[in-house]
């Protein structure tokens, strides 16, 4: 069985699906894995390094021959439309697949006869938890967001008591204790802030005091959603909700949100005129900006300033902390393809419910609803 790693075409991409300390599991699974040259170079794993752990070093020229003969084809973003017409049928594709969205590789994948397994509707189960390349991801991007608010921040985070007299500790304000908004005030504490957090889901209450923080309750219904998820909110909660957010806001020094709804446009939080409120030298970090963003007003990828206020739009988050991200994201990629080993060959056992739910096609065949309504809609 041969799993290949192509190199990410997506631009901004430094992650690679495959790091050279993990390609001895894949070993012991019975897989040789192959590398296309420089893939992992932007994540500082060069072709010797893949090399010494047993990996087989593919030229870029021979990159199609090798797509061709692969039984897996491992990525972090989904295969473009042109190297997934050279799969060969019966291959197994493993990325992340956004089923409303990615509708050219799905229907190169498909056209291919392949299958394509997605972590964005990996189903959220305790067995499927070493999988979970969503949540592996966004720990990454939660401990980066406390770093880039400390870093643009013109004053400490911690408490300083000195000879010339006291320094009191910035005020973080996180929304959204996903696995995201957890690390973040994880991370933020460590630096010695003060940090208060706010989600729609009560039942977070105890995971944010468990990680020494303030839990913000409002006294608003609660929008637990499936899988764990928050679901959508009606616009006059919402509008209630920034009315009763807006104080907490305009007393914190840095702002951190991270609130998102699977599939669907992440929902408006913080409005301008509540992040312009805050004190001039406040940094707002929006990790939700690449889908329509949590603050309006913030841009993926760019710093805008609301007056004095500097907001930081996410993009590529994950990316800018590339080595573990990458180490995660190869462990989830093993734990996956553990489940489709049997008797030397690679199959997609619908019988079991972690690979049902994330095959999104199979042989050819597109089976998720939403990938379904994308394709039909954009033929």
């Amino acid at each position: 069985m041969k799993v290949l790693v192509p190199a990410e075409t997506t631009p901004g991409e430094r992650r690679v699906a495959i790091v050279p300390s993990v390609v001895g599991k894949f070993a012991q699974l019975g897989f040789e894995v192959q590398v296309q040259s420089g893939a992992g170079d932007a994540a500082y794993a060069d072709d010797a390094a893949y090399a010494a752990a047993g990996a087989q070093v593919i030229p870029a020229g021979d990159l199609d021959a090798a797509l061709a003969g692969a039984q897996v084809v491992a990525s972090v973003r989904p295969l473009d439309p042109a190297r997934a017409a050279r799969l060969s049928a019966g291959a197994v594709c493993v990325s992340f697949l956004s089923p409303a969205n990615d509708v050219e590789a799905i229907r190169a994948i498909a056209a291919a006869g392949a299958s394509a397994l997605s972590f964005d509707v990996l189903p959220r189960i305790s067995r499927a938890q070493s999988m979970d390349a969503l949540s592996s991801q966004a720990l990454v991007t939660g401990y980066r967001a406390a770093l880039v608010a400390a870093n643009r921040l013109p004053s400490f985070f911690p408490l300083f008591m000195t000879a010339a007299g006291t320094i009191q500790p910035a005020k973080v304000l996180v929304l959204g204790a996903g696995v995201a908004g957890l690390q973040a005030i994880a991370t933020a504490k460590r630096l010695g802030a003060k940090v208060s957090a706010y989600d729609v889901r009560p039942a977070s209450a105890d995971e944010v005091r468990s990680m020494g923080a303030t839990f913000i309750s409002l006294e608003l219904e609660s929008l637990e959603g499936a899988g764990g998820y928050a679901r959508e909110m009606t616009d006059e909660r919402a509008a209630r909700q920034r009315e009763l957010l807006a104080p907490h806001i305009a007393g914190s020094d840095v702002l951190i949100t991270t609130a998102a709804v699977p599939g669907r446009r992440a929902p408006l939080l913080v409005t301008r005129e509540m992040a312009s409120a805050m004190r001039p030298g406040s940094v707002v970090v929006d990790l939700a900006s690449e889908t329509g963003g949590n603050v309006e007003g913030s841009v993926a990828g760019e710093e805008v300033r609301f007056g004095e206020v500097l907001v930081w739009g996410g993009k590529d988050v994950a990316s800018q902390m590339p080595v573990h991200a990458s180490q995660l994201y190869a462990m989830n990629v093993q734990a996956l393809l553990a489940l489709t080993v049997r008797d030397g060959s690679v199959v997609v056992d619908l019988e079991d419910e972690v690979l049902d739910g994330c095959a999104v096609v199979l042989d050819g065949q597109i089976r998720n609803e939403a990938a379904k309504a994308a394709v039909n809609g954009g033929a």
